[in-house]
């Protein structure tokens, strides 16, 4: 794993020392030994790598990573630049393009989002090839719960944005008068039409950040 080293060592260096932790890192150090795992070792902690604490603007939590071949590379919804779009992300961009009017662009990869501010951080960071939340349960959720916590102690205006029931379980978690929760169904194709679609996130997200004087985030992912 390449490890987390700007400030969000600051406030996760004391989960590494942990029980729970350590039992994790022998666990997902032998899934990667035995078995295929998603995303690639390096790319366990890009949120956290890409966004640093001090910068995070709004936060999108989603659940495990994709666990196809090529797909996932450590922010929750993105892939790498020439995989197919996910059913979720395709959904994503139909209600940004509703929302703000951004074209659709022909890939996935958020990266741009994540270090405009946007930390996209899963629950769950790897998971075995083509089995859904193989990983869930081992320790992963104690380790961003902190994550998350840590991001509610901070005393600035960000925005929480809570795609489905999962996601909406850590509400209990903030507490800041300062932020904004933002909580809608999930964008999968299974529920996006219960209420993820009209949601306009991107839209409430700026105007909550231009309120509160921060530099809108620019959402339109380009073309490759």
């Amino acid at each position: 794993m390449s490890m987390i080293t700007n400030d969000w060592l600051t406030v996760l260096e004391n989960e590494f020392s942990q029980p729970y932790y350590k039992e994790l890192y022998q666990f997902v150090k032998s899934e990667y030994e035995h078995t295929q795992v998603f995303p690639p070792a390096d790319d366990i902690f890009n949120a956290f790598h890409l966004t640093p604490l001090n910068e995070v603007k709004v936060v999108i939590i989603g659940q495990d990573p994709y666990h196809n071949i090529g797909q996932a590379h450590g922010l929750c919804f993105s892939v790498k630049p020439d995989v197919e779009i996910p059913p979720s992300l395709v959904n994503i961009y139909k209600e940004l393009h509703d929302d703000l009017g951004c074209y659709i662009p022909n890939n996935g990869y958020l990266v741009k989002w994540a270090k405009q501010g946007v930390l996209m951080l899963n629950t769950v960071l790897t998971v075995r090839a083509h089995m859904a939340n193989s990983h869930q349960g081992k320790g992963w959720e104690k380790f961003t719960d902190a994550a998350i916590r840590a991001l509610d102690t901070q005393d600035r205006p960000i925005v929480f944005i809570l795609w489905g029931k999962p996601a909406q379980s850590k509400r209990s978690m903030l507490h800041n008068p300062h932020h904004l929760i933002l909580e809608a169904p999930h964008p999968s194709p299974l529920s996006a039409y219960r209420g993820f679609f009209g949601s306009r996130p991107f839209s409430k997200t700026n105007n909550f950040l231009q309120k509160n004087g921060i530099k809108p985030i620019d959402w339109q992912i380009e073309n490759v």
